[in-house]
């Protein structure tokens, strides 16, 4: 059986500026890139530590046409690609790019949950070994910010078998719960405040060494802080940022040293 089965496998940014976004992530989060392809646009890959994490590509114009404004795409793996379609539309949720293969790579379709947020269900034509989310420039948290994150959570359970991992409170905020697999947590989700803006998506959080100095490099190459540097429960730090070209995106860092 496939361990990948359920996981976020690739995380691709779809964005107007390709040169731009690879200047300003290089430069921030500290991944190198590789080209990968001959023919037409040449797709970037996004590289870390363990190798190729995600890629960048051009936001094509069929998305700018229903309103996608630049974004990252988390690619979760799933068995079939096209039952998984089917369920969703069973479900509640919407198929935006029907299945189809992207040769040597695999079948893919870009789906959304009943709440609206997109995903993309992804079945690679290789194997794909799953990566240590522990370890640095890695992508180690997905977030979903919704309208009904229980409703969303009986989604996503239903079409790649997530369990609830753990739960706390945010006091006025609500219930923050976390998902995954046995013992294996990918991220979280909440129900958002009413009246907040924030538009229902996913967000996707890149582990860097320096938190502060991370957000300073971004600033200085000119993305908005959304959500300043705060801890989060265990210690840990994270900041939440909108990069030039208005991709929403998010920075976590180790906690800080406590004072002896």
């Amino acid at each position: 059986m496939d361990t990948n089965i359920g996981r976020f496998v690739w995380h691709e940014l779809l964005t107007p500026n390709v040169p731009a976004a690879i200047a300003f992530y290089t430069e921030v989060v500290g991944w190198k890139t590789q080209t990968w392809g001959e023919s037409g646009e040449p797709y970037t890959m996004w590289v870390g530590g363990q190798g190729p994490l995600g890629g960048v590509y051009t936001l094509p114009e069929e998305a700018k046409k229903m309103g996608a404004p630049p974004h990252w795409m988390g690619h979760v793996e799933v068995a079939n690609v096209d039952e998984t379609a089917t369920r969703v539309k069973a479900l509640g949720g919407r198929v935006y790019l029907e299945p189809h293969d992207i040769p040597k790579i695999g079948r893919i379709a870009v789906i959304a949950d009943p709440q609206g947020a997109a995903i993309s269900v992804f079945k690679p034509t290789q194997s794909m070994a799953p990566h240590d989310t522990k370890k640095p420039d890695e992508i180690v948290w997905n977030e979903l910010i919704t309208t009904d994150h229980k409703a969303a959570f009986r989604f996503y359970s239903e079409i790649f078998g997530w369990v609830k991992t753990g739960e706390f409170d945010m006091g006025g905020m609500g219930e923050y719960l976390m998902y995954g697999q046995k013992d294996k947590t990918y991220g979280g989700m909440f129900t958002k405040p009413a009246g907040q803006e924030a538009p229902t998506a996913w967000v996707y959080y890149v582990h860097v060494a320096d938190l502060d100095a991370a957000i300073a490099r971004a600033k200085a190459k000119g993305a908005t802080v959304l959500v300043e540097a705060m801890e989060v429960p265990g210690g840990e730090r994270i900041a939440q940022l909108l990069d030039p070209q208005g991709a929403a995106f998010a920075l976590h860092g180790d906690a800080l040293p406590k004072a002896s």
